[in-house]
């Protein structure tokens, strides 16, 4: 039996991952993310699936997140109707973050086709509330550390990854005529000493590894993240403004609010209104009470005052609430999807709040190429908004101790931990930059493998196995 994998997203560059493996008798995809950024890639997401989707039996997933499942309903759309394997949290934040998908899909083709900014006649969404709905029938949840076969030559288990609720490390155990091999894929890994989600496990075997390279050529600051974060607050307002942070609703935004609640408790900040403004978001941090046993919250979820539940802390599900937002003048904090301002309620906030010297806008995570967060922590002037140029006169506040991703020092740190070399390791989900040097560091440092794989490219990993 041979073994290949095409890289169909998630190679030379971030976002899009699918990886298209192939026993012949039997083909999987791991993941089936959507396509962000440049307008380049973004195009990518409208293009055929390039095989017939008869032939693809499942789909396993790593985490929820829009750049590793946004293109399922894509895919369920041009045909797919076999398993999609996920973890019992990332089954619900699935459905979630599609609903979401779906809803601002339809909503922003249809703005588009109103203010006529966009290039076609009729604006249409990528796929719509109903198609992702489509995909819910087809989950198959799987809990941690206890194998599953999704064929007779293939069985597959989840370790815990951190990142968000529910991601994983995901090994692939195929059995050859007269050999087994074990395929892993890191999916995104987490923060070694994350306040919320356990550390990434350890794996010992690998024949064939991939490995994520978001922070490869970075090393995280090496100060308590809540220390920058309060730093900007503070400075914020001492100019009488508000603070907007666009923040990731699945992750991102439960680390964001469990530090203002630390903040606030120590009187490092001043206890001032936090408004949660997004539903997905919302939604998705009830799944913390949901899924105790996932995460390291649980004591301080049982207490009468926590990170998701105290007198500051506003949830705003209505679009009236978050509209009465434009117009709020004085302290305040505002946390809105989306995390690289490519869409959602924090375009309004950022749309009605850039233009003043007293607000700030604080990022709290990598910014992709070409998203606006992008631009905006690169210094751009003017930022177009719905079609409008808007000039940024807003103060620019960027934190990387707030990222969900391991940096290079805990992706070294957990390469570390195989006991032994992988035969071949694969350099995904990263920048040119940070791909190549973690590919370099480890091979000088671990005399590993390694390669960096490009966009449709197709690799034999096993003969006749």
């Amino acid at each position: 039996m041979d073994v290949t994998v095409k890289f169909l997203g998630g190679a030379g560059s971030v976002t899009g991952s699918k990886y298209l493996i192939d026993l012949g008798e039997f083909e999987f995809l791991v993941d089936c993310g959507l396509f962000q950024g440049r307008r380049e890639l973004r195009e990518r997401n409208w293009d055929k699936f390039p095989m017939p989707l008869e032939q693809l039996e499942a789909v396993i997933i790593t985490h929820a997140h829009l750049d590793h499942v946004g293109y399922l309903p894509r895919l369920v759309k041009q045909g797919f109707k076999g398993p999609i394997y996920c973890t019992e949290a990332s089954s619900e934040l699935i459905k979630i973050l599609l609903l979401d998908s779906g809803k601002l899909q339809e909503e922003e083709a249809e703005f588009a086709r109103k203010k006529g900014y966009s290039r076609h006649d009729d604006p249409q969404p990528l796929y719509t509330v109903e198609d992702a709905e489509a995909v819910f029938p087809l989950l198959v949840p799987k809990p941690f550390d206890q194998a599953f076969e999704i064929h007779p030559k293939v069985k597959v288990t989840y370790f815990h990854a951190g990142h968000i609720l529910g991601a994983a490390i995901t090994k692939i155990l195929i059995k050859g005529d007269s050999q087994e091999k074990r395929l892993v894929f890191s999916g995104d890994l987490g923060r070694f000493h994350d306040p919320l989600l356990f550390p990434p496990t350890l794996i010992p075997k690998a024949d064939i590894l991939w490995i994520e390279s978001t922070y490869g050529d970075r090393i995280a600051p090496k100060v308590k993240p809540e220390e920058e974060l309060g730093s900007a607050i503070r400075d914020t307002f001492d100019r009488g403004g508000l603070v907007i942070i666009p923040s990731f609703a699945v992750g991102r935004t439960q680390l964001v609010l469990y530090y203002l609640f630390k903040l606030m408790e120590k009187g490092k900040i001043p206890k001032v209104p936090i408004f949660l403004d997004s539903p997905m978001a919302i939604d998705a941090t009830k799944l913390y009470l949901d899924f105790s046993t996932d995460h390291q919250l649980t004591a301080a979820l049982e207490e009468d005052q926590h990170p998701f539940n105290h007198r500051q802390l506003r949830y705003f599900q209505k679009q009236e609430q978050s509209v009465s937002l434009n117009e709020y003048r004085g302290n305040a904090i505002i946390v809105s999807a989306s995390g690289m301002a490519t869409g959602g309620r924090v375009l309004h906030h950022l749309f009605h709040h850039l233009p003043h010297e007293r607000n700030g806008v604080i990022f709290v995570g990598f910014q992709a190429e070409g998203t606006r967060g992008r631009r905006l922590v690169e210094g751009e002037k003017y930022i177009t908004i719905y079609g409008n140029q808007v000039p940024v006169n807003a103060k620019v506040y960027q934190i990387d101790g707030l990222s969900a991703h391991a940096d290079q020092e805990e992706l070294m740190e957990w390469a570390e931990g195989f006991t032994e070399r992988p035969k071949m390791t694969f350099i995904i989900h990263g920048e040119e930059k940070s791909a190549e040097v973690l590919a370099d560091k480890l091979k000088n440092e671990l005399s590993w493998n390694t390669t960096i794989p490009n966009y449709l490219e197709s690799v034999v990993l096993f003969e006749g196995i």
